[in-house]
């Protein structure tokens, strides 16, 4: 369990600096294209890149703000919950959410091939964009991974984090 915890603390960290750099290039190459369009010259394929450097954002972000718990909770109801209750209910959604989002890791990652097998190519700047889905595929895995080692905590009855 040990391991399992450094492994996912370790892969969200890397996803987090990962997402911070892409962060930076998409604010930077959408300053630039503004201040350029000024002087008529606005960067090609902009709105592309920026597509693609925003999933990566969002995807790699993922693990790590439901290790911090800093998604958005609604517990109008379970709040009013018995302990006990209220532990088994977390505990049955963190296996929903394990198993829901490693279904989605997998069909990112079926997807991600198929366009890697057809060579298919982004339509305005024709580049591979097959590395993007699958970045994106492994930041919902690491999600899935983080979701499971909640779950384990839970069933363990260990504090999470």
């Amino acid at each position: 369990m040990k391991f399992l915890e450094w492994l996912n603390a370790f892969l969200n960290k890397v996803l987090l600096v990962l997402g911070g750099i892409a962060v930076l290039a998409l604010m930077t190459l959408a300053t630039a294209n503004v201040v350029l369009r000024i002087f008529y010259a606005p960067i090609r394929g902009t709105y592309e890149i920026v597509s693609f450097l925003g999933a990566l954002v969002i995807a790699f972000a993922l693990g790590y703000t439901q290790k911090r718990k800093d998604n958005i909770i609604v517990d109008i109801l379970t709040e009013r919950f018995p302990v006990r209750l209220a532990r088994l209910v977390d505990t049955f959604a963190y296996l929903v959410m394990t198993i829901f989002f490693s279904i989605v890791t997998w069909q990112v990652f079926v997807w991600g091939a198929k366009i890697w097998r057809t060579g298919e190519l982004s339509e305005t700047l024709k580049v591979i964009y097959h590395p993007f889905i699958l970045a994106v595929g492994f930041g919902f895995g690491v999600l899935a991974l983080t979701t499971l080692t909640d779950f384990l905590n839970k069933i363990l009855n260990r504090k999470e984090g």
